[in-house]
C-alpha cells in the first residue's frame, strides 16, 4: 500500500482528487432522485424512464464537445459555466411541476450542461504524477469513484426519502457548484493547458481503445443503474410513493466497500489485455447471485464479492487511454468515454424502471445482468486491441511520429 502514500508526495494530488470527487457527486445522486421525484410527480416509473432518457441524450452531446472546448477556450471557463447552468436547471426541476414533456425538455438541457469534471482532471493526472505511479493514482481515482456511482445513490435514497426529492435536487445542485467551485480554484488547473488538437472533431475515435472503453463503460455503468434501481424497488416500503428504507442503503454501500477494497488491493496492478474482461466477470457473478434471494444479508455478501472487480474494471478502463491516446486528445477521449458512462447511469436507471413496471425488483437485476454481460463480451472481443502494459511506464503516445528517409 506504500504506493499510494508516494501518490502523496507529489503536490495537490490528494486535493485534486478530492475536489473532483466533490464536484462529480451529484451526478451518483441525480439518477435515483430524478427517478423518485418524476415518479411521485407523474405516477409512474416509465415517465421517470422517459426524463432520464432526455438527459442521457444531452449528456451523449455534452461529452465530447465540452472536452473539446477545453482545448479551445480553458479548463476554467467551461467548467465554471457549466456548473452554474446545471445547478440551475437542477433547481428549475426540483421547484416547478410543469408537463412530463417540460420535464423532458430540462432534463435534455441538465446533460447538455453537465460540467466536464472527469474529462479535465483525467487530461491532467498523467502530468501530476511520474508516469510509474499514473496506474497507482487511476486506481485510487477509481476506487474512490465508488463515492459517486454508489454512496451517491446512498444519500439520495435517504435525502429524498426522509426530507423529499425537492430538497435531494436541490443538494446535488449545492455539491455541483460547492464541488465545482473548489476544483476550478486548484493552482493545478491554472497550471496545465490542454494543447490545441491537431485533427478533426470525432478524429479521436480512430483509436480503437476509445471505442472499446466507451462501448464497455456504457454498459458496465448502465448495470449500476439498473442494480441500485432494483435495490430501491426490493426494499420500497410499499407506500406506493417512492419512498425506500435505510436497508437498500446499507446494500449498496456494502457493494461499495467491495470496490473500495478490489481497487487498493488490485486496481494498481499491472494490466494484460484479458485483464478488463476478467474484472468485469467477477462482477457479473456478483450481480447473478442477487436473484437466488432479495434478502439483505445475502445481496450484502454478494455485491460485497461482486464489488471487488468494479474499481479495477474502471482503472483498467482509464489506464487503456491514457496509454494509446495523444496528450492533444485526451480529453475529447475521455469525453467520450465519460459520455458512455454517464448515458449508461440514465439509460440503466431508465430500463429499470420499466422493468420494475413490468416484473418487480427482479425485473431491474435482471437488466443489470443482461447490460453486464454484453460488457464483458465486449471487452472479451476487444483484447486483441487493448495493450499490454507488463513492465511499460503508462505515458501517452508522442504528438509527433519519426518519419524514416531512406539514405542514397
Amino acid at each position: 500500500m506504500g504506493i499510494y502514500r508516494d501518490l502523496g508526495r507529489n503536490p495537490g494530488v490528494y486535493r485534486v482528487l478530492a475536489s473532483q470527487l466533490t464536484a462529480r457527486f451529484p451526478f451518483g445522486m441525480l439518477s435515483i432522485i430524478i427517478l423518485l421525484h418524476v415518479q411521485q410527480g407523474y405516477g409512474d416509473y416509465t415517465s421517470a424512464g422517459l426524463v432520464l432518457a432526455a438527459q442521457s441524450v444531452g449528456q451523449a452531446a455534452s461529452g465530447p464537445l465540452s472536452g473539446r472546448l477545453m482545448g479551445h477556450l480553458g479548463m476554467r471557463p467551461v467548467l465554471g459555466a457549466t456548473s452554474i447552468v446545471c445547478a440551475a436547471l437542477l433547481l428549475a426541476i426540483a421547484f416547478t411541476r410543469p408537463p412530463l414533456i417540460a420535464v423532458m425538455a430540462l432534463a435534455l438541457l441538465v446533460g447538455l450542461s453537465t460540467p466536464p469534471v472527469t474529462s479535465a482532471v483525467r487530461t491532467v493526472y498523467p502530468s501530476m504524477v511520474p508516469g510509474k505511479q499514473l496506474s497507482a493514482l487511476f486506481s485510487l481515482d477509481a476506487a474512490a469513484q465508488e463515492i459517486i456511482w454508489v454512496f451517491g445513490p446512498v444519500v439520495a435514497v435517504i435525502a429524498s426519502s426522509q426530507l423529499g426529492t425537492a430538497f435531494g435536487l436541490s443538494l446535488a445542485a449545492g455539491f455541483l457548484v460547492v464541488g465545482g467551485a473548489w476544483f476550478i480554484l486548484s493552482p493545478t488547473l491554472g497550471q496545465i493547458r490542454i494543447p490545441r488538437p491537431k485533427r478533426r472533431f470525432g478524429a479521436v475515435l480512430r483509436y480503437p481503445t476509445v471505442i472499446i472503453s466507451t462501448v464497455v463503460g456504457f454498459f458496465f455503468i448502465a448495470s449500476f443503474a439498473a442494480i441500485e434501481a432494483g435495490i430501491v424497488a426490493a426494499f420500497s416500503d410499499g407506500s406506493g410513493h417512492g419512498h425506500s428504507s435505510l436497508e437498500a442503503g446499507i446494500v449498496l454501500a456494502v457493494f461499495a466497500a467491495g470496490s473500495l477494497v478490489g481497487g487498493l488491493l488490485m486496481g494498481h496492478r499491472e494490466l494484460r489485455p484479458w485483464s478488463l474482461a476478467l474484472r468485469l466477470l467477477i462482477v457479473l457473478v456478483g450481480t447473478l447471485a442477487c436473484l437466488v434471494s432479495l434478502n439483505i444479508w445475502w445481496m450484502s455478501a454478494v455485491l460485497f464479492l461482486g464489488g471487488l472487480g468494479t474499481a479495477p474494471a474502471l482503472a483498467a478502463i482509464s489506464n487503456v487511454v491514457a496509454a494509446t491516446v495523444r496528450f492533444s486528445e485526451t480529453a475529447e477521449a475521455y469525453g467520450w468515454v465519460n459520455t458512455g458512462q454517464l448515458v449508461g447511469v440514465a439509460s440503466g436507471s431508465a430500463l429499470a424502471g420499466i422493468m420494475i413496471d413490468g416484473f418487480g425488483a427482479r425485473g431491474a437485476i435482471v437488466a443489470s445482468a443482461a447490460l453486464l454481460l454484453v460488457a464483458v463480451i465486449a471487452a472479451f472481443a476487444s483484447v486483441r486491441w487493448l495493450p499490454d502494459l507488463k513492465g511499460r511506464v503508462i505515458e501517452p503516445p508522442p504528438e509527433t511520429g519519426t518519419l524514416a528517409i531512406p539514405l542514397p
